[in-house]
């Protein structure tokens, strides 16, 4: 497979995970309590759009077009966004879970751009490789203001007392099984790293 048609398959999927996110941005917003935080999501919101705006110029660029691929990594992480939404969590240590979804939502774009501006820059195409630039820049600014909003909502997080703990849901107790099943899983290939450590 050419160079190239990566390069269109992970611009596919950044442009499927850019247009989930204007799907679940304003509900992280709603969801939050915190001013910053909602003024964050919101202000993302907007530049999610423009980077969906950026990317079509991208496909025009390539002559090829956007849609095809659906980005199954996105899904899950705003998969886990609906879960931090959903946890009975209160004050800041629900704002932490939104944080965590928020974070990670952010990373794994910052990964897509970087994989993209990689190859564009081997293939020889500059005006492509700016206009992910534009997009990379504002996904490490929005990772950057989440963090720094982030900070004090962590401390008193930080503060607040332990609640009881509640029955767990059935979502939670299977997402405990397959947590204990990814540990039994690895468990045979970390057994030598463990010895060395």
């Amino acid at each position: 497979m050419a160079l190239k048609t990566v390069l269109i398959d992970e611009l596919r999927d950044m442009y499927s995970a850019e247009n989930q996110l204007i799907k679940a941005l304003p509900k992280l917003a709603k969801g939050s309590k915190n001013p910053k935080l909602k003024a964050i999501f919101t202000a993302h919101l907007a530049e999610t759009k423009g980077q969906v705006e950026r990317l079509k110029k991208v496909f025009a660029e390539l002559g090829e077009k956007p849609t095809g691929q659906h980005c199954s990594g996105m899904e899950g992480v705003i998969e886990e966004g609906k879960d931090a939404l959903e946890k009975d969590e209160e004050g800041s240590s629900f704002e932490a879970g939104l944080i965590g979804a928020a974070l990670r939502t952010e990373h794994y774009e910052v990964a897509g751009y970087e994989a993209c501006i990689s190859m564009a820059t081997a293939l020889e195409l500059p005006k492509i490789v700016k206009l992910l630039n534009s997009n990379l820049k504002e996904e490490l600014a929005a990772a950057k203001k989440i963090t720094a909003a982030g900070a004090p909502i962590m401390k008193m997080s930080a503060r607040e007392p332990e609640a009881l703990k509640e029955p767990k849901s059935s979502k939670e107790k299977y997402s405990a099984k397959k947590s204990r099943e990814d540990e039994a899983k690895a468990a045979p290939d970390l057994a030598s790293v463990s010895a060395k450590i």
